[in-house]
């Protein structure tokens, strides 16, 4: 297969896990609203329902991670191993979110379950803000370098950062404007998701609450994203010229590629659509399944933009030469060929997780069934 077919092949991947991974922050919003709900019996009603998902993301963002790594590892040597205090937080918030789910409600438990409460709140705030603003960085530039010859001189790393390694991400008022949209739209995802799991008569009323004022915060810090997008100059980097930056690049290629454009209106349209259906009509319960749709492919459009029509997915604002794009940081032809024959594997999970979905919920939970259970079997 042509090695372009192959590095496009691997963005779409990416673009895929990166959308599903982005769905699957649900998770963390609701947690980011632990703290809303005094009750012990009712929070416990709600880490349980997300317990049942949790593995689901954490899951997807290792695998995320590691297709990264393998499928274009200048970008992963380069963001990983320089903006690497970024990426500690953000991964230090997963791990206490891992430990949480697991020690909170076993015996001997002596920092008792609202000590892992308080964690798994820290992690549904700072795992989708910082990711958030990670990703925003691939459209607004990082402060790096790119010396691919240091390889070859022993030097002391290919990429060169700032003092701050990432840190200096956190205070830019584009990244966090972002940050704070995925922030708000894992939380809009969470109230739709708790909908639609769990039976309640206290939980349902407060949800819809939670839903009219996290969906209003998030359509408002989208359209602001989006302005900020489509206004911004990214660069350009066409086969043997040298890389350029161009103004209003994403929005010349939403134009030039109107499928990620059409991509973009309709999964707004299923976002908007799952979540004013479930304010105007509090008996439907689906609006998960319209948002989460409508997400992957909004995310997936927004992937589209950043690699595909010769831009570079992750600029550089030192140096527009270091710049990464999918030609200049992926894998050799061997490896994504490899890595192709193994890809034919992905149908299979996503099979599985559909089925595993639904053996969890086949049923909606309720605080009867969570009374039921053994100990060792609840969050």
């Amino acid at each position: 297969m042509d090695y372009n077919i192959l590095q496009n092949y691997w963005w779409l991947i990416m673009s895929l896990l990166g959308a599903l991974l982005v769905f699957l922050l649900f998770v963390q919003g609701g947690q980011s609203m632990l703290i809303s709900v005094p009750d012990r019996d009712k929070r416990s009603l709600l880490i349980n329902s997300l317990g049942r998902k949790w593995e689901f993301t954490f899951t997807t963002l290792v695998t995320f991670g590691g297709a990264f790594f393998a499928s274009f590892p200048l970008f992963y040597s380069t963001s990983f191993g320089g903006a690497y205090w970024l990426w500690m937080l953000i991964l230090f918030s997963f791990v206490i979110q891992a430990v949480s789910y697991e020690y909170r409600s076993k015996h001997g438990n002596v920092y008792g379950s609202r000590f892992y409460d308080c964690l798994l709140f820290v992690n549904g705030i700072v795992g989708p803000l910082l990711l958030g603003v990670a990703v925003a960085g691939m459209f607004f530039g990082a402060e790096f370098t790119v010396q691919k010859d240091n390889i070859l001189n022993h030097g002391a790393g290919i990429s060169q950062w700032g003092p701050l390694h990432g840190l200096e991400a956190i205070i830019c008022w584009k990244n966090l404007v972002f940050g704070l949209m995925v922030l708000m739209l894992a939380r809009t995802l969470a109230s739709l998701y708790f909908i639609n799991n769990i039976d309640d008569d206290y939980i349902q009323p407060l949800q819809h609450r939670h839903l009219l004022i996290n969906g209003a915060a998030f359509v408002a810090l989208f359209l602001a994203s989006a302005a900020l997008i489509l206004t911004a100059s990214g660069i350009e980097a066409k086969p043997g010229q040298p890389a350029q930056w161009v103004e209003l690049k994403y929005l010349h290629n939403f134009l030039q590629m109107w499928w990620c454009l059409c991509a973009l209106l309709v999964g707004t349209l299923l976002v908007l659509y799952g979540i004013i259906r479930s304010l105007l009509a509090p008996a439907f319960r689906r609006g998960i399944w319209f948002a989460g749709a409508g997400t992957i492919l909004v995310v997936m459009a927004l992937f589209w933009v950043l690699g595909f029509n010769d831009t570079a997915y992750y600029p550089s604002l030192l140096d527009a030469q270091s710049s990464l794009t999918i030609r200049n940081s992926s894998s050799s032809h061997f490896t994504l060929t490899a890595m192709s024959v193994a890809s034919l594997m992905v149908p299979f999970v996503v099979a599985y997780i559909f089925y595993a979905w639904r053996a969890m919920d086949r049923k909606s939970l309720t605080a009867t069934e969570l009374s039921a259970l053994d100990e060792d079997d609840k969050y």
